[in-house]
């Protein structure tokens, strides 16, 4: 199942999942580019997201006001779908409307081949070095079995010695749990490290879980402000009007 933690309240770009995305509002448009994978629900903190979903016949659960985090909010949603422990469920962020269905594939079917008592997967690309400057793209290291090694808003690896053959990895913020893993990870008391850098992936490294990612090819980036926003349909706008 995929569930999109829908959360109004947003200190970069307040109301941003409402914001029109080519005659459609952002959550929804998000909902509509993975449909075709699995069931789709928004999980929610707003009455007004929840009407939203009805409109377009997309299902939606009413969830806490006081989760600090999107992975928080699926489980909630998790539990009040009754999905069992096996069960896959996907975390697609609602503010990626241009994300590419392949993409989210990608995570579905490392879930499904996972052995790990602890399953938790993420995707991550290659990126420049100008984005690797920006703190609204987070990087990410991973390990020679494409584990996650750290996530970080800061340029990573430093490059003290200014080597010009440096690879850097922007990590796109899709995940995929077992039900069991889902519950396990949002039992973990956040991490000093999540609360630092503000990413809530960092609690499970910090508890010394592994997180398996999937190098990806994707044009598609999360859209945390305006000038993100303008960005997005710049590059995307023509290509989905064809």
């Amino acid at each position: 199942m995929i569930i999109i933690p829908a959360r109004l309240k947003s200190s970069r770009f307040e109301n941003k999942i409402l914001a029109d995305i080519l005659g459609l509002p952002m959550v929804i448009r998000t909902a509509k580019r993975v449909e075709t994978l699995d069931d789709v629900v928004i999980a929610t903190d707003s009455l007004e997201v929840v009407e939203l979903a009805k409109k377009y016949n997309i299902k939606a659960v009413m969830t806490s006001e006081a989760h600090q985090s999107g992975t928080d909010r699926i489980n909630e949603a998790s539990n009040i779908l009754g999905l069992k422990d096996n069960d896959i469920v996907i975390n697609v962020q609602a503010d990626e409307p241009f994300i590419e269905p392949e993409v989210v594939k990608a995570v579905i079917d490392r879930v499904k081949s996972s052995q790990e008592d602890f399953t938790m997967v993420s995707l991550y690309k290659e990126i420049n070095s100008e984005l690797a400057d920006d703190p609204n793209h987070v990087k990410v290291i991973v390990d020679s079995d494409e584990n996650a090694i750290y996530f970080s808003r800061s340029k990573i690896p430093y490059n003290r010695d200014h080597y010009t053959n440096v690879n850097y990895f922007g990590h796109l913020g899709i995940y995929g749990f077992t039900k069991k893993s889902l519950n396990q990870f949002c039992q973990f008391l956040p991490s000093n490290l999540e609360n630092i850098e503000k990413l809530e992936q960092l609690r499970a490294i910090s508890c010394g879980k592994k997180i398996a990612m999937v190098k990806v090819t994707s044009k598609s980036f999360g859209i945390d402000t305006k000038e993100d926003l303008e960005n997005a349909l710049l590059l995307f706008g023509n290509e989905e009007n064809k």
